[in-house]
């Protein structure tokens, strides 16, 4: 039998022969059985997309509850909200707390990482030195008749979907009809479905012009209105503000929280006695002023992030624990990949750094590290890749770089990214300040270099400048970081000096112009015999991205249980970070139970196991089900038995079985459970199950 996509092929093959039959007006006995062919095909590929797609992902439905539970909702939404911006509720709240408590234990407590936190507000001159004042932007387009403002990437995205989405519909013959003056949906030729395709998958890699070309050649339009739209300016994504009353300090909030990390290097080395590699993390606020937040939390203006710096000798990007990733099998999109749209391939971390996919160990482990960490908490190993960063679409300061991408409802998403930013930010807040952020290393033997120096002549240099002797020192300082003179400017102010015949004009830290004669300093290469090697080291950037995460877990956790007469919607979060791991409900009010209830709850507050009892009025069947949406993984119920024997039932959300044996065991079995210590394919084997009516 053929496969969906050879149907797909044909029928667009069959469709394109059908039109060169009717445009070179052949006869009615040479197209009838090309039309009939082409209807045949066609209803082969309805009866294949109906077996392939399975049910459609009920995004409105999930929305609905995460709403109606206050997960998260829009921030100021009684005056009307704010785009981008939003609120998380109590379920919210504990399910990212729960995340970054597992993000803690799985990167900073098992790899002994140095955790900082810094201020959200960051000055200009850092962020100009960093590269963001000048780079760190986003193409936008507008609407030439309404002026609504458009992401230009995301806008070639959502059209060109939306085509691809029409084309399949139409195809499997389940297109709807046009509305009254609307034209009819044709399908897309082979060649023209497979250009949008590839444009899809190789998207981030358009910039500039390239982009511009890219929306008139395949007429990108605004969705609503069918307007053209202008050409793609960049727009800068930071929220500036003004730091003190005078408006004299201009600043910025942060849009990531890696430049604390660079310009704590030397606290953070010392503290570290000396030590590289090691790494420094932090959790916290960043934001971005997205030109059109759309799709909840996938898209927003201030968010929680999850970095880490680790810090290596750039000689050598070996890591110690690299065994322990290297057999570990992943799904990795190569640029290489994706230019040929080829699709990820599944391969060993230890193939992938070793055929150089993977720049280096270093990054390899990280890149492992992250993917184990995203299926713990619960993402669906099915809907996750890694992906490669394309040369075109690299950071200003990454010299490779992978992304962690997840599958919903909204496509594929990046969530997390790992990039190996060479030695970029260390060594410009070094040149800008001159702090030297290096490591020393002392020298088995001692090395011979030569090196250029600047000395200056002070018996006639405070005569000739006098008062502004200052200033022109303050120009020469400029030229060194630490001890050590940047080689590069001493060779040009000489020549500046040769070729003006031992003068030359400067321009001194007040602006002012004064002139330099080869009297007042000498510039010259001499030999040093060190002990010490000095290296500014290179950084390896694993970043989390925690609301897309929290969001793209909600999704793969979220389904419709089987069977039920009624709509019944569960969360599938794994007990490690579910916001609320044990219910406990007494099947009635009967005061009898107020003791249990009391004993369970103290017990369970003791192991520290978020715990809810709900002693409501509803059935106990519908109280599984309302935590069943909160994604409550046990549940453990007090009734007249407990009173006669202190047993009590555990139901198990996802199987819905339970068993029955007395508090402590249960309060046990409980907390081995929220720890992973056992599973409940194991509470199964050893406990019998308790049988009543289902629920």
């Amino acid at each position: 039998m053929s496969s969906l996509n050879e149907v797909k092929e044909a029928y667009a093959k069959q469709g394109d022969v059908v039109k060169a039959l009717k445009a070179g007006k052949a006869s009615k006995d040479r197209v009838q059985p090309e039309v009939d062919r082409l209807l045949e095909l066609k209803e082969q590929l309805k009866q294949l997309s109906l077996k392939d797609e399975g049910p459609k992902f009920d995004r409105a439905s999930l929305e609905s509850l995460l709403l109606k539970r206050f997960f998260y909702a829009p921030a100021f939404e009684i005056y009307g909200g704010i785009g981008g911006l939003y609120d998380y509720g109590p379920p919210g709240c504990a399910l990212q707390n729960n995340i970054l408590a597992l993000w803690r234990q799985h990167f900073i407590l098992e790899e002994d990482m140095l955790e900082v936190e810094c201020t959200n507000l960051t000055p200009e001159v850092v962020l100009k030195t960093s590269g963001h004042v000048e780079r760190f932007a986003d193409y936008m387009v507008t609407d030439s008749a309404t002026g609504d403002i458009f992401r230009a990437d995301h806008l070639v995205k959502q059209v060109l979907g939306q085509r691809i989405e029409d084309d399949t519909k139409v195809q499997n013959g389940t297109a709807a009809k046009p509305a009254k003056g609307q034209p009819k949906l044709e399908p897309l030729s082979a060649e023209l479905r497979a250009e949008y395709e590839l444009v899809l998958e190789t998207l981030d890699n358009y910039v500039g012009d390239d982009l511009r070309k890219l929306i008139r050649h395949l007429d990108i339009r605004a969705p609503s209105t069918g307007n053209e739209v202008t050409d793609p300016i960049l727009f800068n994504l930071m929220f500036s503000t003004q730091i003190g009353p005078t408006g004299q300090f201009k600043g910025y909030l942060r849009p990531e929280t890696a430049q604390g990390h660079f310009l704590n290097f030397k606290r953070l080395y010392e503290y570290n006695t000396g030590q590289v590699p090691f790494a420094s993390a932090s959790v916290g606020k960043s934001f971005r002023n997205e030109i059109s937040p759309r799709q909840g939390l996938l898209r927003v203006r201030e968010f929680t992030m999850a970095e880490i710096e680790h810090y290596v000798d750039p000689t050598s990007k070996d890591h110690a624990r690299f065994e322990e990733v290297r057999d570990l099998v992943v799904p990795l999109y190569s640029a290489d990949a994706q230019q040929a749209a080829a699709g990820p391939t599944k391969m060993s971390i230890g193939d992938a750094v070793d055929k150089k996919i993977i720049n280096n160990q270093t990054l390899g482990y990280f890149v492992g590290r992250i993917y184990l960490f995203l299926t713990r908490i619960g993402i669906d190993p099915a809907r996750l890749r890694l992906r490669q960063h394309m040369s075109n679409e690299m950071a200003h300061y990454a010299t490779d770089c992978w992304d962690a991408e997840i599958e919903s409802s909204y496509g594929w998403i990046e969530c997390v990214g790992c990039a190996d930013r060479s030695a970029y930010d260390l060594t410009a807040h070094m040149n800008k300040t001159g702090e030297k952020l290096v490591v020393r290393e002392n020298l088995p033997e001692p090395v011979i270099q030569d090196k250029w120096v600047l000395d200056v002549n002070k018996k006639n240099f405070g005569p000739a400048f006098k008062k502004d002797a200052k200033a022109v020192q303050g120009f020469l300082d400029k030229m060194k970081i630490g001890e050590d003179w940047k080689e590069t400017e001493l060779q040009a102010l000489k020549e500046k000096l040769t070729a003006g015949g031992g003068k030359t004009t400067i321009i001194g830290t007040d602006d002012k112009e004064y002139k330099l004669t080869d009297n007042l300093l000498t510039i010259e290469k001499r030999t040093f015999k060190t002990f010490i090697r000095e290296y500014v080291p290179n950084v390896i950037e694993p970043s989390f991205g925690i609301g897309r995460i929290l969001y793209q877990l909600l999704e793969h956790s979220y389904y419709r249980r089987e069977g039920d007469d009624e709509a019944r919607y569960v969360l599938r979060f794994p007990a490690c970070v579910a916001p609320i791991k044990a219910l406990v409900l007494p099947i009635s009010h009967s005061a009898e139970f107020s003791p249990f209830i009391k004993q369970i709850v103290t017990n369970l507050r003791r192991s520290n196991i978020a715990n809810k009892v709900d002693d409501s009025s509803s059935s106990i069947g519908k109280r599984y089900a309302r935590n069943d949406e909160l994604g409550t993984p046990f549940a453990l119920t007090v009734d007249f038995q407990t009173v006669q024997d202190q047993t009590v039932t555990l139901r198990e959300r996802d199987s819905t079985k339970q068993i029955r044996q007395t508090i402590p065991v249960i309060l046990d079995l409980v907390r081995d459970l929220v720890e992973e210590k056992i599973t409940w394919k194991e509470v199964e084997a050893k406990y019998p199950p308790f049988v009543q009516q289902d629920i």
